[in-house]
C-alpha cells in the first residue's frame, strides 16, 4: 500500500491542523469531515470554487482522500475561461461553499455545499503514487489555459524535499494569505503543513496586521508573494510590532515572483531577518529554493531541491557550462507533472530528452545558486549584442528612491535589435529618464541602461501578484 499523503489524518490528533478566522478544526475534525465527504464523491474529476476558506480546503482534501482529481478554480475566473476549462477537463461535480454565488457558467454542472459535519470512520485507501491528483490551469499567456496533471507524487517529493531545505516540522504553524486555487497558497501552504503535522492559519486577506498578529501569537513561518513583501517593506521600518512579529518567525518565504532586492534589504534593516527565496512552476511544483542552513543571498533563488536535477542550456540547447552565463533553465525529477490534459501535442514539446524546458533564464554561481533574469519569451532582452536579464535592472532602478514599482522591457530597435524599455510607477517626484539611465548604468553597465521610460499608475498583476508583462505595450 503506497504511503499515505497526510498521515496524520489517518492517526488522528486533537491538534489544530486549519484555521481561518474565527473556524478551526484539528485533526480529527478533518478527518471526519474531509472523510466523509471522500465517501460520497462520485468517480470522475470534481471542479472546486476555490474561495480562501476552510471549506475550500476540506474539499480539496476530501478529493484527495477519495483518489478524486480535483480542479481549483479562481473565484474571479472570466466566462470564456471557464468555459474553456470546464469543457477540456468534463467534471461531474462542483464544490463550493454554502452560499456562494457561483457564475452562469456552472448553472449545469451539479453543486454540493461543503458541509463542516461529518461521521467518523475509516478513511479511504491511499491511492497510486502516479495517480492525478489535481488539474491546476496555467495562466493562458499564450493561448487557452493548459490543464496541469499533476500526481500524488509530484506534491509528496515536493513537500517532502521542502522539509529537507526548510527545516520544516509538525511543530511549525504557517500564517499566509494566498488564494487556493493555484500551487502556492493551496499545495504549499494548505497541504503541506498537513503532511507535516503541523498547523496552517489562513488570513482570508492578507494584510500587515493579521501577518502581525499571527507571528506574534504563534506563528513561525509566513508564505507570500513579492507584491505582499513589497508592502511590509514600506511599513516595517515604522512599526515597532511589525518588526518585532518579523523578527521571531523561523522563516520568511517569499515566491511566484522575484522579489526585488531593494524591498530584502528594508525588511532586513528593521528586522533582522532574510527573506528566503525558492522557484517552481505549475508544472514542475518546486524546484529550487535557498536552504534554511544555507547562505542567503537576495536576488538568489537557492540551489536545487533534493531529488531535482537542472541544467541551463544556450539557444542550440547545449549545457551552459560557463558560471553567470544565461541559459533556459530545464529540470527533471519526480517533482514533475504527468501531462498537459488532452495536448500531447504540447507535451511533447514541453520536454527535451526528459528534461522540462522551463522558459526561464537564469545564472548560476560557483556556489550552486540560481538567479532568475526572466522568462525567455519577455525578459530575455537582446540589445546591442548583449543578452541581457530584465530582472537585473528591474533590481537596479527599485534602488533607485524615485520608484515604487517598475518593469523592463524589450521592443524593436533598427540599430540595437531591441531597446530596453522601463515602464516605472514613481515614488513621489517623477524621476526623469536621464537620472534613471545613469542610475542603471552607475550599478551595472552603460549598455543595460533603459532607452525609454514609460511612466505608469500601477503595473498590470495577476491574482498571484506577477506583473503581466504582455500587458505592457
Amino acid at each position: 500500500m503506497p504511503d499515505r499523503l497526510f498521515p496524520t489524518l489517518a492517526s488522528g490528533s486533537g491538534k489544530e491542523a486549519l484555521r481561518f478566522g474565527d473556524t478551526s478544526l484539528t485533526y480529527t475534525d478533518v478527518a471526519t469531515v474531509a472523510g466523509t465527504l471522500a465517501r460520497d464523491l462520485p468517480p470522475g474529476r470534481v471542479a472546486v470554487w476555490a474561495t480562501p476558506t476552510v471549506r475550500t480546503s476540506v474539499a480539496v482534501i476530501a478529493a484527495l482522500l477519495a483518489g478524486v482529481p480535483a480542479i481549483p478554480l479562481n473565484p474571479k475566473i472570466g466566462e470564456r475561461e471557464l468555459a474553456h476549462i470546464l469543457t477540456d477537463s468534463e467534471p461531474v461535480l462542483v464544490l463550493a461553499e454554502p452560499g456562494a454565488d457561483l457564475p452562469a457558467g456552472l448553472a449545469d454542472l451539479p453543486r454540493r455545499d461543503i458541509v463542516l459535519e461529518g461521521t467518523p470512520g475509516d478513511l479511504p485507501a491511499e491511492p497510486d503514487a502516479e495517480a492525478p491528483a489535481l488539474i491546476v490551469y496555467t495562466s493562458g499567456t499564450t493561448g487557452p489555459p493548459k490543464g496541469v496533471v499533476l500526481p500524488r507524487r509530484a506534491i509528496s517529493t515536493t513537500l517532502d524535499a521542502l522539509e529537507d531545505a526548510w527545516e520544516w516540522t509538525a511543530g511549525d504553524v504557517l500564517v499566509h494569505g494566498l488564494p487556493l486555487f493555484h500551487v502556492h497558497g493551496l499545495i504549499l501552504g494548505i497541504l503541506g503543513p498537513l503532511r507535516r503535522g503541523g498547523s496552517v492559519r489562513h488570513l482570508g486577506r492578507f494584510s500587515t496586521e493579521g501577518v502581525a498578529r499571527e507571528l506574534a501569537t504563534g506563528a513561525t513561518m509566513m508564505f507570500g508573494v513579492p507584491t505582499m513583501y513589497h508592502r511590509i517593506a514600506g511599513e516595517v521600518g515604522g512599526d515597532p510590532a511589525l518588526a518585532e512579529a518579523l523578527r521571531g518567525a523561523r522563516l520568511l518565504v517569499s515566491g511566484s515572483a522575484a522579489l526585488p532586492v531593494h524591498d530584502h534589504q528594508r525588511i532586513t534593516a528593521a528586522t533582522g531577518q532574510r527573506v528566503i527565496e525558492r522557484y517552481g512552476m505549475t508544472e514542475t511544483l518546486m524546484n529550487t529554493s535557498v536552504r534554511a542552513d544555507g547562505g542567503r543571498v537576495p536576488g538568489t533563488v537557492g540551489v536545487p531541491l533534493d531529488g531535482v536535477d537542472l541544467r541551463l542550456v544556450d539557444e542550440a540547447g547545449k549545457p551552459v557550462e560557463e558560471l553567470e552565463t544565461v541559459g533556459e533553465i530545464q529540470v527533471r525529477g519526480p517533482n514533475l507533472f504527468t501531462e498537459y490534459l488532452n495536448r500531447p501535442d504540447a507535451t511533447e514539446a514541453a520536454f527535451d530528452d526528459g528534461w522540462f524546458r522551463t522558459g526561464d533564464m537564469a545564472t548560476r554561481d560557483a556556489a550552486g545558486y540560481v538567479k532568475i533574469v526572466g522568462r525567455k519569451a519577455t525578459d530575455l532582452i537582446k540589445s546591442g549584442g548583449y543578452k541581457i536579464g530584465a530582472g537585473e535592472i528591474e533590481n537596479a532602478l527599485m534602488e533607485h528612491p524615485g520608484v515604487a514599482e517598475v518593469a523592463v522591457t524589450g521592443e524593436p530597435d533598427d540599430d540595437l535589435g531591441e531597446r530596453i524599455v522601463a515602464w516605472v510607477v514613481p515614488d513621489g517626484e517623477r524621476p526623469t529618464e536621464s537620472d534613471l539611465a545613469d542610475h542603471v548604468s552607475r550599478l551595472l553597465s552603460p549598455h543595460k541602461r533603459p532607452r525609454v521610460v514609460r511612466y505608469l499608475e500601477a503595473l498590470p498583476r495577476n491574482d498571484m501578484g506577477k506583473v503581466m508583462k504582455r500587458a505592457l505595450g
